[in-house]
């Protein structure tokens, strides 16, 4: 494999994707896979370097994730974090027990001994632990290179077989000089290059996708949103005009967007499409339907429906190109990080077989903040590059209970007050999402002399970033209290506003 991999084996660790990032993010691919895999499976790979993350359960416990021992004896310089070292110490001799004294949160790093993992690290540094055993016995030709108050034996190495172990979580931002371990793992102890670049992911992946496509013709469902966005962008470099871009207004987008980004497809991105409004034919088919599932399956089949009449209109159309991203790859497959750049469409994102498409998915191994970078490079404005992800059905799962087009433009005129006022605010690019519901509850309320009985609306934004966890966004009150006056004084139907200030977990992003 030409380019440079870093694998991570994944115990089931609530961090293995934060480890995952941070590799990336010192410019060095690196990809998940279960600790299921083999050790067949990793000689294919032909990785730089191995991190064995950390996990749930005592390596002592049946049943437990194991490693075939094999993979520690290929030559390839291995880290172990957490239940990584302690997997480590026990497939090569060494023991692990129960600790007396459990280490959850900051604890002090003492760093007793030279080792590569610890160069330019200061011999004392705060660092985040999550642990209930430890090692308690070195295996052979290892050496203790630091201790915690809780665990003597806090980070393990044999420098002749570039083998790491560290009981606390150098991934974690609590961990001070984390960032610094993981780059002289990557840098001093699998001599990385670092060539994990935006532009060399522009650069190889069109030269991919001219070989793949040929002179066919690819079709792209362009939602206006980043990741569909970014691929037609870099698709187009190279295929041309052999690239078709369908906009499929649903009716459940937002106050006046189908226009908007059609006009900055035409103006700022050159971007042939074609613009079908079928707006009365998903409100008719999802009519009297409340069910959160089946709103999404009946918005996912007349989509369908829709796309598939329009991709008859035009002729040797083989390729489907699609903005699927790694954190999809990881969630929905049995072997994480299976990454391929095509492969023959099955029925992903509920497409159906008999299209008979190839997926072209050139964001398959990327996470968002990547595919951002990456339309940085292609030079696409960041008006588009900092939009805030917007669900495939739309408004549609921001209007609990039935959908009527009444509802919606409520919905509409409300969500477009919220989002211009945290625009003006200057906090959009401060915020990760940040959206209107409209929620089925009706409640008293008094407007000049009349009584009302109107729709309560939440407003709901999150930092995160990558949408796997999120914090609720602090608004000062007088920002809260502005926008609250403005719906209630400028949207009829709405006399009461709440803000979710609900995390990720246990609540999800959005609503439905």
């Amino acid at each position: 494999m030409e380019r440079e991999t870093i694998l991570i084996i994944d115990f089931g660790a609530q961090y293995s994707q934060l480890i995952t990032r941070r590799v990336r993010e010192a410019n060095v691919y690196s990809i998940i896979y279960p600790h299921t895999i083999t050790l067949e499976q990793v000689k294919q790979i032909e990785p730089v370097g191995i991190i064995l993350s950390g996990g749930p359960m005592s390596v002592n416990d049946e049943g437990a994730p194991y490693l075939e021992p094999g993979i520690l004896k290929l030559g390839i310089p291995v880290l172990g974090i957490c239940y990584g070292i302690q997997l480590i110490g026990k497939i090569l001799g060494g023991e692990v027990e129960t600790a007396k004294n459990r280490e959850y949160g900051k604890a002090i790093l003492r760093i007793i001994g030279e080792s590569n993992i610890f160069k330019d690290v200061s011999k004392n540094s705060t660092v985040w632990m999550s642990h209930g055993d430890y090692l308690t016995h070195l295996p052979d030709n290892f050496k203790v290179i630091a201790e915690s108050d809780h665990s003597p034996i806090c980070a393990i190495s044999n420098e002749e077989k570039n083998i790491y172990g560290v009981q606390f979580h150098p991934e974690v931002m609590h961990t001070q000089e984390g960032i610094k371990i993981i780059r002289n793992f990557l840098y001093t102890v699998c001599r990385c290059k670092g060539d994990w670049t935006p532009h060399n992911f522009v650069e190889s992946n069109i030269t991919i996708i001219k070989e793949v496509i040929g002179s066919s013709k690819a079709i792209c469902a362009l939602s206006g949103g980043v990741d569909s966005t970014v691929a037609a962008v870099l698709v187009k470099k190279a295929i041309g005009e052999n690239l078709i871009c369908i906009h499929i207004d649903t009716g459940m987008m937002r106050k006046n967007e189908s226009a908007q980004i059609g006009a900055m497809f035409d103006e700022k991105l050159n971007l042939n499409y074609y613009h079908v409004d079928a707006s009365e034919r998903f409100l008719e088919n999802l009519k009297g339907v409340s069910d959160p599932e089946k709103k999404r399956k009946i918005i996912g089949n007349t989509f369908i429906e829709v796309f598939e009449n329009e991709a008859k209109e035009h002729g040797n159309t083989k390729f489907l190109v699609q903005g699927t991203l790694y954190p999809d790859v990881i969630e929905s497959t049995s072997v994480k990080g299976a990454s391929v750049t095509i492969k023959t469409h099955h029925n992903v994102g509920g497409l159906p077989d008999k299209m008979n498409l190839k997926l072209i998915e050139p964001f398959r191994e990327l996470f968002k903040d990547e595919v951002r970078n990456v339309g940085r490079e292609l030079n696409i404005p960041e008006e588009f590059i900092e939009r805030h992800p917007f669900p495939g059905p739309g408004l549609a799962v921001r209007i609990l209970g039935d959908i009527t087009k009444e509802k919606l433009d409520i919905l509409r005129e409300a969500d477009d007050i919220f989002i211009n006022e945290i625009k003006r605010a200057g906090l959009y690019n401060k915020i990760w999402q940040a959206f209107a519901v409209l929620l089925p509850v009706q409640s008293v309320g008094v407007m000049g002399d009349s009584r009302t009985y109107d729709n309560v609306l939440a407003l709901r934004a999150v930092t995160s970033v990558d949408g796997m966890t999120a914090d609720w966004f602090n608004f000062n009150y007088d920002f809260l209290g502005n926008v609250s006056n403005q719906i209630i004084n400028k949207v009829r139907g709405i006399n009461r506003v709440v803000y979710d200030i609900s995390s990720k977990p246990p609540s999800t992003i959005e609503w439905e």
